[in-house]
Formats: C-alpha cells, sequence, structure tokens
C-alpha cells in the first residue's frame, strides 16, 4: 500500500506541477521582471538545500533579499522588517510567490509539492551526527509545502517542525496522497491569510544578529541531542 501511495504521490506532482508551469508562465514572467527591476542582482535565488537521505540539491526561489544576504546581517533568519528584504522581495513573501520556481525541483524529482521543508546544507549542522528523531524528516523527499508550514510555518520551533514532519511521515502511510490534497488547500488559506511570515526572536531583548545567532546555537544543540531512538521507515 505505501508504495502505491509513493507511486500515486509522484504522479500527483509531476502531472499539477507541469500544468503550474504551463498556466503560471506570463507569472513567472511579470514576476522576473519586477526583481530585475527593482534592485541589482539575478532573477533567481539558488541555495543548496539537502534533500531525501540528506542529498544536496539546489533549490530555486524568487530573489526577495538584497544579493549575499545570506552572509550578512542575520543570516538564515528573516524577522519582520528585515531591512535586506527588497521593495518587491516584500510582496513576493508575504504572498509567497518566492516559492514558486520551486515548482521546476517537483518536475525534476528533487523535491514534492508536499513534505518536509528541505534545510539549507549548514542549517542543522552536521548531517551524520543528526540524532535520529531529526534525520528521520530526511527519510522521505522534501517539499514545497508541508504538514510543519500549515501548523504554524515560523511560528513554531525547529523542534516543532520536526515533530510535525514525522507526524507527516506516519501518517501518509495511512491516508496517502489525500492528506497532501488536504495540506495544499490549508497551504493556499495560509497564503490568504499572510499567516506566519517571518520568525519570532526567541528572546525580544536581544538584537536581531544577537537573536538569530541565539537561535542557531539552539537549534543546532537540539538536533544532536541524545534521544530515545525513532525508527526512520
Amino acid at each position: 500500500m505505501l508504495v502505491f501511495n509513493r507511486f500515486l504521490k509522484r504522479l500527483f506532482d509531476v502531472i499539477l506541477s507541469a500544468l503550474a508551469l504551463i498556466i503560471l508562465s506570463p507569472v513567472f514572467l511579470i514576476i522576473a521582471v519586477a526583481v530585475k527591476l527593482d534592485s541589482p542582482g539575478p532573477v533567481f535565488f539558488k541555495q543548496e538545500r539537502r534533500g531525501k537521505n540528506g542529498n544536496v540539491f539546489s533549490m530555486y526561489k524568487f530573489r526577495s533579499m538584497v544579493v549575499n544576504a545570506e552572509k550578512t546581517g542575520t543570516g538564515l533568519f528573516n524577522y519582520t522588517n528585515d531591512p535586506r528584504v527588497t521593495r518587491v522581495g516584500r510582496v513576493l513573501r508575504n504572498t509567497s510567490m518566492d516559492e514558486l520556481p520551486q515548482i521546476w525541483n517537483v518536475l525534476c524529482g528533487d523535491m514534492s509539492i508536499v513534505g518536509p521543508r528541505p534545510s539549507v546544507t549548514y542549517e542543522l549542522g552536521d548531517f551524520d551526527t543528526l540524532n535520529a528523531r531529526y534525520k528521520k524528516r530526511f527519510s522521505i523527499v522534501p517539499g514545497i509545502t508541508g504538514y510543519a508550514q500549515v501548523m504554524g510555518r515560523n511560528d513554531i520551533t525547529w523542534d516543532q517542525k520536526v515533530n510535525y514532519d514525522n507526524e507527516y511521515i506516519e501518517l501518509f502511510k495511512k491516508q496517502g496522497v489525500w492528506l497532501d490534497i488536504r495540506i495544499l488547500f490549508m497551504t493556499v488559506i495560509n497564503v490568504f491569510k499572510s499567516k506566519d511570515i517571518y520568525e519570532e526572536k526567541p528572546d525580544e531583548s536581544l538584537d536581531d544578529k544577537a537573536a538569530a545567532e541565539a537561535a542557531e546555537r539552539e537549534i543546532i544543540a537540539k538536533a544532536h541531542e541524545i534521544e530515545e531512538e525513532v525508527t526512520a521507515k
């Protein structure tokens, strides 16, 4: 049954991503022109991410920040009023349209429409020494959206995201593609509400950079804590 569900999931991904690329091609063109006119730099932002089994692939987004933003300020963390976000980029982020190029990743098989969000290669520290609970979320293909995103997105901690991701893995075994369809509809509702777009600082007394550094240390430490063994099937 699980093999059949996985086949349906891939079929669903291919058909939906191919149709989306065709239908949304005019939108892609409009966004590309807007990004190019708004600030210096490329239209697309390419970033190395970890997918199934920790394999690294290039994930694409419409560029919503200034060039090399990842190496300045709060790094991977994006708090409210982040000065690195461009004018067009703020609109793209508020509507989640910066994520649209990942439809190509889905068609290529690097990603699925629904699944755990792929982490940046260094976001969780050394992949090989991740604890079993964190590593389990990498046992399936990552997604553009996922169970963790509809349950909280940036309003929950990385640790909570991992729990939701692992819960999704178990639920999919029972519900299959119907679970993906439900999550997709919930995602659309959240996009219209512009819900949980920006991350919350763990300590409001800290400035943005210090808060990001503290959050990064906490995430990596939690990901490598020795825990009770979790089966990753």
